[in-house]
């Protein structure tokens, strides 16, 4: 009786809110179906706000104890199919089951899930709200919904019916649901399942990393140290195949302690939501000023972004030509873009190793997901069996799922092995990468195939004065006379830009260097130079920000110059004395990317 007002604000609800008339339709579809079911089940969509300003103490059910809520709903179904005759062959109300799905949680501390603090609170068996980037994800998988049991005496009244009915609950393992060893209350014999009546779904692990593990993927060496962990979600049914690897989602899930071959926190997602972070809403005055007082050419802004960028890493005026590039490739990411060809590939030929990976590394930073791929780790996905015993195959993420919509780095290309460089041609040229499961490997009577699209730039260079030389020796065709020797030409190729920074020409003397060496080693935190004050680090990521996000379209200029730049490489390529060495793909990649780099910097 206590129960009473609960139940009576629920049916109010229900009817208010049209999930009664969406229970009705369902109903119908099970009563139409020929199928034995021993459970109905029932996705029932829960604003939580609403529930509280009609019920109060519901609302704190639903919000603090989603079991018993859902066992309130449960009894008001159960009247309503009886009352209205929705389900002919329902017999108890244990054949129900409700799933409440939240709409949200309350923007409140005490409802978020922080996966770097400790202890996590897996006890409550409440909802949370949680934020990750996905890293792992599994096969799908089947799991028992529910299951009709009957006792083996045959005298026992308990031998017919839906006395004994199991269902999953958050946090039960397979064995929790199904197994042999069940007794009945009245005689104490055995308990057998009546399987032609078991209720199959769908299930999916997918692991999710908190955003701030990134940093430990970004290689710097101001970042303080924090602790972390991965944690495992159940995506059931509906919501299986939802989430993609690499991407950002907010859950809202039922933390439960897991126990299987061992003991591990995981989370019963509830409902999941993609994440898209706020777009800056402009760019700093500095930049503004700068802006308007070059606005007399289409390039001198553009000139100056690239001799003053990154000035406490190089000094100001020198590799122009490389932070140009890196300046159009940051423009081109895109955290939330589906368009393969936003990315803007880039390999740097070089003797001073030590600058160029300090400027790569400063410049991978200033995007939210810029990765640096450790050597002990692999770039592109991998599968292993999964954790839990589930039988199905887990397929890790790797670097370049992890920085989608930003850059990988992957350091010197010379330290990769032959295969892994083969890999990484093929996943330029086709901005996918195909992960292959052997069936006989995983207990599968067939193989798979996933693919997974490429939505990251890669950044490497090539250090000239290695001494290992592992690839075999060719005269480079590519550019003029510089060594490409230590790579493939076909990868070198596949990148979009390759960069010669030859730091013994006129465009890199030595002397400023040095200075700038010096005036670090005795003032590390001051800024070197009057332009570092002017423009920040912060001002460059508010500018990339808002540049990147800029819808940009070519004016007729652009297009007349694409036209006669086309016509004038085709000229080249043909002839057959004076023609270019480049490849018709290389020429055809550079014009394109440059002028449309460009395009969207100075719209600015």
């Amino acid at each position: 009786m206590g129960k009473l007002p609960m139940k009576e604000a629920a049916l109010v609800y229900l009817d208010r809110s049209g999930g009664l008339q969406k229970f009705m339709d369902d109903c119908k579809y099970y009563n139409d179906s020929k199928q034995s079911y021993a459970v109905y089940r029932f996705s029932i969509l829960i604003n939580p706000c609403d529930v509280v300003e009609l019920d109060a103490e519901l609302g704190n059910h639903i919000l603090h104890h989603p079991l018993k809520a859902a066992q309130v709903f449960q009894s008001v179904c159960f009247v309503a199919v009886k009352t209205l005759s929705l389900i002919g062959k329902l017999q108890t109300e244990t054949q129900i089951n409700i799933v409440l799905k939240l709409t949200h949680l309350p923007s409140l501390p005490s409802y978020s899930l922080d996966l770097c603090e400790f202890p996590l609170n897996y006890a409550s068996q409440r909802f949370y709200m949680m934020q990750g980037i996905v890293i792992a994800m599994t096969t799908v998988t089947k799991y028992t919904q529910g299951a009709r049991f009957l006792c083996s005496d045959e005298v026992c009244p308990f031998s017919k019916g839906f006395q004994y009915i199991r269902v999953h609950v958050p946090g039960a393992t397979e064995s929790a649901t199904v197994r042999n060893d069940f007794l009945c209350r009245l005689c104490s014999s055995s308990l057998q399942e009546d399987r032609k009546f078991r209720v199959l779904g769908d299930k999916q692990i997918i692991e999710i990393i908190t955003t701030k593990v990134l940093h430990a993927f970004q290689g710097d060496p101001k970042n303080q140290p924090f602790r972390f962990q991965s944690l495992s979600v159940f995506l059931r049914d509906e919501l299986v195949n939802k989430m993609k690897i690499g991407n950002e989602y907010k859950i809202i899930g039922i933390p439960v302690c897991v126990k299987t071959s061992q003991t591990a926190l995981c989370v019963e997602a509830n409902s999941i939501t993609p994440y898209t972070a706020k777009v800056p809403s402009g760019i700093s005055d500095n930049f503004r000023c700068l802006l308007s007082l070059t606005s007399s050419s289409c390039w001198r802004f553009t000139a100056i972004l690239a001799n003053v960028f990154a000035s406490h890493i190089v000094p100001l005026g020198t590799y122009n030509l490389l932070k140009l590039c890196l300046l159009m490739s940051l423009v081109q990411t895109r955290d939330c873009s589906s368009e393969r060809e936003n990315c803007l590939d880039i390999l740097v030929i070089t003797s001073d190793t030590l600058l160029v990976d300090r400027l790569l590394n400063f410049s991978m930073n200033l995007v939210s997901r810029g990765i640096r791929h450790p050597v002990c780790t692999e770039v592109f996905p991998t599968v292993s069996r999964d954790k839990y015993g589930t039988g199905a195959v887990s397929i890790q993420a790797g670097s370049a799922l992890l920085a989608r919509g930003g850059v990988c780095f992957i350091g010197d290309l010379t330290s990769h092995k032959k295969d892994k460089l083969e890999q990484l041609q093929s996943a330029l040229e086709s901005r996918s990468v195909t992960v292959f499961i052997p069936g006989k490997k995983f207990g599968d009577d067939f193989d798979q195939q996933m693919t997974f699209p490429i939505q990251c730039s890669f950044w490497s260079f090539v250090d000239m004065d290695s001494s290992s030389r592992r690839n075999v020796q060719k005269a480079s065709t590519l550019i003029g006379q510089m060594d490409c020797s230590l790579i493939p030409a076909n990868l070198a190729e596949a990148f979009g830009l390759l960069v010669n920074c030859k730091e013994s020409s006129p465009c890199h003397p030595l002397l400023p260097t040095v200075q700038h060496t010096l005036k670090k080693a005795v003032d590390p935190k001051g800024p070197p130079y009057l332009a570092s004050k002017q423009f920040t680090t912060e001002d460059f990521e508010k500018l990339l920000a808002f540049a990147k996000n800029l819808n940009v379209e070519f004016s007729l200029e652009a297009e007349r110059m694409i036209h006669g730049y086309y016509l004038a490489s085709r000229r080249i390529r043909t002839d057959s004395i004076h023609g270019s060495k480049l490849s018709a793909n290389a020429l055809k990649y550079l014009g394109h990317r440059v002028l449309c780099c460009s395009q969207r910097t100075i719209s600015i």
